[in-house]
């Protein structure tokens, strides 16, 4: 699929009133062919815009992508907000052109450690497994938003029943000080010593915002797009990898 596909943009409004950005090559696919990513924001509330940039460079690659909003400060640390957005995109991604059965969960930051976490405990989704894991500049070992329980935990009490392995893909810049590499590294090592297939991209010089192709505005007190090159670069990276994670081989 040649990279810089034309992207169609849709906001939806799922059943729960939360919105949710759609991303999808033009023209549309038909149903069941595109893979599909679900893609989770950060800590802060219904923060899904600041994923705009970075979601539309995965659709770029022909995949469907799909962000919805989800509140942290809700009294469940936001668990039903991110189980209902996987119920929503699961059962709209084949109308949407998406294929079902080469789904990724993906998320940013707290948004990657939730993603973690279902593929730990399936049985909080209902026995549902994704194809593949991607988080972007997390950390993990605090309790995850869709379990209540902390990744490393999960992986170092090393419980008997194991679900089977997901493929699980990290990204991490090297310059990102609010949430350090280390602690990708270290979940790296935990799903190793546990035989799951897992691997490490570090972008070198990218900060936390920067692997997802932002900037973060202190006055704004968040993430904005940016012109800079470098982080356009490294957010592209995050992009390809993502589409590698899915099956699609980036030109």
């Amino acid at each position: 699929m040649p990279i810089g596909l034309d992207v169609q943009y849709e906001l939806v409004t799922m059943p729960n009133g939360k919105l949710i950005d759609i991303y999808r090559p033009r023209p549309r696919a038909a149903a069941g062919t595109l893979p599909t990513v679900l893609l989770w924001h950060g800590i802060g509330p219904d923060e899904r815009d600041v994923l705009g940039p970075l979601a539309r460079e995965i659709a770029g690659h022909g995949l469907l992508v799909l962000v919805p909003d989800w509140r942290s400060d809700a009294p469940d640390g936001g668990r039903a907000h991110l189980l209902d957005s996987l119920e929503y995109a699961r059962g709209g991604a084949g109308s949407l052109g998406g294929d079902g059965d080469r789904f990724v969960l993906a998320g940013w930051s707290a948004g990657a450690s939730a993603a973690m976490g279902l593929a730990l405990h399936p049985e909080a989704a209902g026995g549902w497994r994704p194809a593949a894991v991607v988080g972007i500049a997390s950390r993990y070992d605090r309790p995850a938003r869709t379990t209540g329980v902390p990744v490393l935990t999960d992986l170092t009490a090393a419980p008997d029943g194991l679900p089977q392995p997901v493929p699980v893909t990290l990204v991490h810049g090297t310059a990102d000080e609010q949430i350090g590499v280390a602690f990708s590294h270290q979940l790296l090592e935990a799903l190793t010593a546990h035989h799951w297939p897992a691997r490490l991209e570090e972008i070198e010089g990218a900060d936390h915002a920067g692997a997802m192709m932002t900037a973060y505005d202190p006055v704004a007190g968040r993430c904005r797009p940016t012109d800079d090159e470098k982080v356009r670069a490294a957010g592209r990276f995050t992009a390809r990898t993502v589409a590698e994670a899915a099956g699609v081989s980036p030109a």
